[in-house]
């Protein structure tokens, strides 16, 4: 088999660069831990891997919603011919991905003079905690590449606290509605997933996938 040189960009000069190239990453870890004899099994039951995969997280893991899992996973095209692996890493990446965009739309809340100087104060909270978020997210997702999944766990469970203090931060004044509603339930349960997976990967993978394989 043809050996895969995988390059990952250079950080351009003077310009922040919040997380790797998503395809690239997932690219990469397909083609370096998945033989290519094996390809055409698992994309025939890639699909059932997702739905089994959602379900035993919805069942151990009370607070994940199954329809967040299922269509979030689906939702990426490389995410039907992966592993549980691959699987793990595609959240952690939806779970950058989430947390960037909030910061983006957190900046242009923060203009919106209709907002009250209470949940200015809030935003400008919830942007550190995600801009935190971010950078944690990076060094999770370059752990999981170094299979020190422990460390990529302990990152993502601390990922968690900020769409948490956010939320609450809201809640501190009686009627102040969050905007961040949204982006904080789906940063939770993103990191959540990711937190299942990689349970499952470390504590019954290959039992799991040969499971999987076998309906």
């Amino acid at each position: 088999m043809p050996y895969l040189t995988c390059y990952l960009p250079r950080k351009p000069k003077g310009k922040k660069m919040y997380h790797i190239s998503f395809f690239l990453i997932c690219c990469c870890l397909f083609f370096l831990v998945i033989p290519h004899s094996k390809l055409s099994t698992i994309a025939a039951t890639s699909v059932d891997i997702i739905d089994q995969t959602c379900k035993k997280c919805t069942d151990e893991f009370n607070v994940i919603s199954y329809t967040v899992c299922a269509t979030s996973l689906q939702a990426v095209p490389v995410s039907h011919v992966t592993n549980l692996q691959g699987l793990a890493l595609i959240a952690m990446e939806l779970a950058l991905g989430n947390a960037t965009n909030t910061v983006s739309t957190i900046e242009k809340l923060s203009g919106n003079k209709s907002f009250d100087p209470f949940a200015l104060v809030c935003l400008k909270d919830c942007l550190q905690l995600y801009s935190d978020a971010i950078t944690t997210l990076r060094d999770a997702v370059g752990a999981f590449l170094r299979e020190d999944y422990d460390t990529a766990n302990i990152w993502v469970s601390a990922v968690m606290e900020a769409p948490t203090t956010c939320e609450e931060g809201f809640k501190e004044k009686e009627g102040e509605v969050s905007p961040l509603k949204n982006e904080n339930y789906n940063l939770f349960q993103l990191c959540d997933i990711a937190l299942c997976i990689s349970h499952l990967l470390k504590y019954s993978g290959s039992t799991f996938l040969a499971r999987c394989s076998a309906t």
